[in-house]
């Protein structure tokens, strides 16, 4: 038996092969003396087959969202259709370069030329020759869609995972992640806790490409990943299983219970989801709604900036999907350790305190005015409600809100639809908004605090630095105190007050959220079941506030 010690992040034991996950060659190599014959065979192969895939992604996007949905994927396959634009690629490879280069360059070529043009429907269609471009490319360059070249389901293995990687994943492949670095707020432990599945991080360096095909078992509680079990430790695996089994049934049982505590203090209960796909799990736990949808997967996803349409279907088909339920949508938090290269943001020296979320916003108000456009006009179609994340002036807000209402004013100017009474929130993620509290809560209409960023910017602490172990500690008193004081101001101004941080998942502290009168917690879609178990066992009077002492 060999046994790899991490650090469990999402609970559970699985078991499957490990799958290290290969990152596509980045650069194209450039070679002049091909065979055109055979490099024009390859490229019209790729060709064809990406306009396929396209059009076959415009047919589901039809079924599952109409016409409109379907033709960004339409207008895509049409692209490769483009004499112009093809017929560059082509005489590249006559001219005996391989058929990777030609691609590139002509596509380079090709977008560069329509982001001169002066109209703007021209201009926006340069994202789009990249994007079909890229999956072209990577046909030529065998890069594996959805980064999973297997059959069966697999436990999938990294150095780590950046949050572009996570969202071109297949996740229906994935039984567990295990990865040698990253931390229990990294965002391969957050997507890992969405699809509830195990995960184990910080293996370290014992972890590595020699396990690649080995069957092993994740246990999410222990952080282990063990091989070749004895026959003791096996049996003990297969019982937890078990266990796993029959409490995810018991759990069941409370689809369709009301989040209220015996003594009839009732807390909504929402999800956190990173793409409109995710309402589906949202649905199937039963959460009351969507209290965290990180819109910047949107631009992660995507090659250039996503344009107001693009947005708009995605935002549309969340509020549709949860039929009248709230959907609190973030505005783009990119920064930090979420990076885009087409943003070309200045390489800095601690990114976590640089540029990054309504500071980016603010800063290119182009592109915060395409997400609002894209969100108020979702809100006729669902109850979309609009969050600032890293908020830490009254300025800011001040700011937000007339982009919001010059926003609307050009919607009713061009008779669009949306809702006036749509709600606008801020993050409590600072010690600045903490100590600001009392005076942003008269600009708003609710506070979600975002605990990872809160615990990262009152202790000090860098939550991607695995490290620095029990010095990053959600649980400290300083944190709980903020936590308190944004509640008490948001209470004082007649607003209400959620979480949207991991720590909403913590039943150890839901005593302590009942006490100070949290009125939601927005969690993963698998944690709602049990922290609904746990409020309807709770007597939300006898609460007390202990642990902010210390």
């Amino acid at each position: 038996m060999n046994i790899v010690q991490g650090k469990g992040v999402s609970q559970g034991v699985a078991h499957g092969v490990i799958y290290f996950y290969h990152r596509p060659e980045s650069q194209v190599e450039a070679r002049h003396n091909c065979d055109p014959a055979e490099e024009q065979v390859r490229l019209n192969q790729a060709r064809e087959t990406a306009a396929q895939a396209l059009l076959d992604m415009a047919e589901a996007a039809r079924a599952q969202a109409g016409d409109s949905a379907a033709e960004l994927f339409e207008t895509h396959a049409m692209f490769l259709e483009d004499e112009d634009y093809t017929g560059a690629m082509d005489e590249l490879v006559a001219q005996g370069c391989n058929a990777e280069y030609a691609a590139q360059q002509a596509g380079e070529q090709f977008a560069a030329m329509l982001a001169e043009m002066d109209d703007d429907y021209m201009r926006a269609r340069a994202a789009d020759v990249k994007d079909v471009t890229g999956r072209v490319l990577n046909l030529l360059l065998g890069v594996v869609e959805g980064g999973i070249d297997s059959d069966e389901p697999v436990i999938l293995a990294a150095d780590d995972l950046a949050p572009s990687e996570t969202i071109q994943l297949d996740k229906s492949k994935i039984l567990a992640i295990a990865t040698q670095g990253g931390s229990g707020n990294s965002h391969t432990a957050i997507l890992a806790r969405t699809m509830g599945i195990p995960a184990v991080c910080g293996l370290g360096e014992a972890f590595n490409e020699s396990y690649h095909g080995k069957e092993a078992y994740i246990v999410g509680e222990t952080g282990q990943v063990i091989f070749d079990p004895d026959p003791e430790t096996l049996q003990s695996l297969e019982t937890r299983q078990a266990q796993q089994t029959e409490r995810q049934e018991l759990l069941r049982s409370m689809v369709g219970q009301e989040d209220v505590t015996l003594d009839g203090k009732k807390i909504k209960l929402y999800c956190n989801i990173g793409s409109p796909e995710d309402v589906s799990a949202v649905l199937a736990n039963d959460g009351q709604g969507v209290g965290l949808f990180r819109s910047e997967f949107l631009y992660l996803a995507a090659s250039d900036y996503p344009d107001e349409e693009a947005q708009f279907q995605a935002y549309k088909k969340a509020a549709v999907d949860m039929k009248g339920k709230r959907v609190i949508v973030r505005t783009l938090d990119i920064g930090a350790d979420k990076q885009v290269d087409y943003f070309d943001l200045n390489k800095e020296e601690n990114p976590a305190m640089g540029l990054r979320a309504i500071r980016i916003c603010l800063n290119r108000p182009e592109v915060f005015r395409t997400q609002l456009r894209a969100l108020y006009r979702a809100s006729a179609f669902g109850k979309i409600a609009i969050m600032f994340p890293m908020i830490a002036s009254v300025w800011e807000v001040k700011e937000c809100r007339r982009a919001c209402q010059k926003v609307m004013d050009e919607l009713s100017a061009e008779g669009i639809p949306f809702r006036e009474d749509t709600e606008l929130g801020i993050m409590i993620e600072t010690p600045a908004a903490v100590f600001m509290a009392p005076e942003l809560a008269k600009l708003v209409d609710f506070f979600s605090v975002g605990t990872n960023d809160l615990t990262q910017y009152t202790l000090a602490c860098d939550r991607q630095c695995n490290d620095l172990g029990k010095f990053f500690d959600p649980h400290h008193p300083a944190v709980l105190r903020a936590l308190k004081m944004a509640a008490d101001a948001a209470h004082e101004a007649g607003i209400w007050i959620g979480i949207c941080g991991e720590l909403g998942a913590d039943t150890a502290l839901l005593p302590t959220f009942l006490a100070m009168g949290i009125d939601e917690l927005s969690v993963s879609p698998t944690a709602v079941l049990p922290l609904r178990a746990a409020i309807r066992k709770s007597i939300a009077g006898t609460c007390d506030l202990e642990l902010l002492k210390g």
